[in-house]
């Protein structure tokens, strides 16, 4: 469903040298699959998801959802994309029910579809309480509720899932949790970017270990624990950082 060939992207800096963002990362999701592609902020996770979506062209490589390639057709990979992120806004003076199904119409659902799949949603998400209030009158956790029935409203094959936790409590997080084992179960094709490690480590079946743009390690839990010798994620990344710091100290 979601297949990453030799994906780079290499931005040009002021000096007239270039900065490696994404290196030659390759990595694929089936659907079912919830895959963590995790590292620390600046791995290049967000770089890889916005090339990924067609947002951004790479320097070099390849990706393709559903078989069609991001930087060739960018449309028709949105059309089959959910995206939640940690910074996307609402429309403060609609509802999320005007708003859930304004963005249905931008995608060419039907009308009583689209009625049909908002019910739905909101039954899911517990948005029924507030769902005619004006999203300038709604918690951070109704928000990213909201967040997460935008992205499901044109029912996508693939979900693209960037720090969706960030700036949630205990309640907020747990109902992103909920959904992600929502969305395993219903055979989508899922990436998690997050540097919570002790939440993917609970939400993930197979992860990809960024650091300085590169997947550096690569499997499920038991196999990242053969290729690092760390039990959990949290000491992988550990040994990753100091393993970093010793190759610039070498280096300097």
């Amino acid at each position: 469903m979601i297949d990453v060939r030799e994906l780079s992207k290499r931005f040009p800096t002021p000096g007239g040298g270039e900065l490696t963002a994404v290196d030659s990362v390759s990595f694929t999701v089936n659907s079912g699959d919830v895959y963590g592609l995790l590292g620390s902020n600046g791995a290049g996770k967000t770089t890889t998801l916005r090339m990924i979506l067609g947002l951004l062209k790479p320097t070099s490589g390849w990706a393709t959802i559903d078989g069609y390639r991001s930087d060739e057709y960018p449309e028709e990979v949105k059309r089959r994309v959910g995206l939640v992120s940690a910074n996307a806004g609402l429309y403060q003076y609609l509802s999320p029910r005007e708003m859930l199904l304004f963005f249905a119409d931008l995608y060419g659902v039907p009308v009583e579809t689209a009625q049909a799949e908002f019910e739905r949603l909101s039954q899911l998400l517990g948005l029924t309480e507030f769902a005619d209030r004006a999203c300038s009158t709604l918690s951070t956790g109704q928000r990213q509720r909201v967040n997460l029935a935008r992205a499901l409203i044109h029912s996508p094959p693939v979900m693209l899932l960037d720090e969706p936790t960030l700036g949630l409590d205990v309640l907020g997080t747990q109902v992103i949790t909920e959904f992600i084992a929502h969305l395993r179960h219903t055979g989508k094709a899922v990436i998690l970017c997050t540097h919570h490690l002790d939440e993917a480590e609970r939400i993930c079946n197979r992860f990809g270990l960024m650091h300085r743009g590169q997947i550096v390690a690569e499997g499920d839990l038991a196999a990242l624990r053969e290729q690092t010798g760390c039990r959990t994620l949290i000491e992988m990344f550990i040994k990753l950082s100091v393993r970093g710091a010793a190759l610039a100290g070498a280096a300097g």
